[in-house]
C-alpha cells in the first residue's frame, strides 16, 4: 500500500500548492489544456491536481480501493510510472478529443489513472485470463471488447463536468495493460 499512499500524498501536496497558487490568481497553472506545448509540465501536474476538495476526495477513495490491489502485483516504480503515464494520456485525450467535440476545456485529476488501475484489475486477473484464453478471441475483437467495457465503465460516472473521455481512455489503457500483464512483477 506504500505506492498508493505515496500517490495520495503527492495529490495532497499538489492540492496544497494549488491552494497557495489560487491566492495569487494562478489556480489554473497546473491544469492541462490545449495547446499542450504551451505548458508541458501540466502533463504530470494535472494528474495530481484537482478542481475541488470533493473532486480530490472522490478520486482518493477510488485510488484507495484499486491502488493497493494493483500495487501488490508490481513494483513501486512501475506503479508510479503507470499512474503518471495513464493519467497524462487520459488528460491528453480529454483536451484533444474533447476540444474537437465542444469548447476547449482544461482538465485536472487522477481519475483517468484510477480508471486505468481498475481496468488493469478487471482484465489482468486469473478469471479474466482464463476466460480470454478459452474464448480465443482475436486481438482485434479483444480491443473492441475493451472499448465497449471502457464505455460502460465510463457511463457509470457520467455527470456534467466529468471528464468522460479521460475516464474511457484510462479504463481502455488499463484493460489492455491488464490483459498484457504489463505491471506484473512475477
Amino acid at each position: 500500500m506504500r505506492a498508493t499512499l505515496e500517490t495520495l500524498g503527492i495529490v495532497l501536496l499538489v492540492g496544497a500548492a494549488q491552494a497557495l497558487l489560487s491566492l495569487v490568481g494562478l489556480f489554473g497553472l497546473l491544469a492541462l489544456s490545449a495547446p499542450l506545448s504551451v505548458a508541458p509540465w501540466t502533463l504530470v501536474t494535472s494528474v495530481y491536481a484537482h478542481g475541488s476538495v470533493s473532486h480530490l476526495l472522490a478520486n482518493a477513495l477510488g485510488l484507495l480501493l484499486v491502488g493497493p490491489l494493483v500495487e501488490s502485483r508490481t513494483t513501486r516504480p512501475r506503479f508510479h510510472a503507470f499512474v503518471i503515464a495513464t493519467g497524462a494520456l487520459a488528460g491528453v485525450a480529454q483536451v484533444t478529443v474533447g476540444g474537437l467535440l465542444g469548447p476547449p476545456a482544461a482538465v485536472l485529476g487522477i481519475s483517468g489513472a484510477v480508471f486505468a488501475l481498475g481496468g488493469y484489475l478487471l482484465a489482468g486477473n486469473v478469471v479474466s485470463a482464463t476466460l480470454f484464453d478459452r474464448l480465443r478471441l482475436s486481438p482485434r475483437v479483444q480491443l473492441l471488447l475493451f472499448g465497449l467495457v471502457a464505455v460502460v465503465l465510463t457511463a457509470t460516472t457520467a455527470a456534467p463536468g466529468v471528464a468522460l473521455i479521460a475516464h474511457a481512455t484510462g479504463a481502455f489503457c488499463g484493460l489492455v495493460a491488464g490483459r498484457a500483464k504489463l505491471l506484473d512483477a512475477r
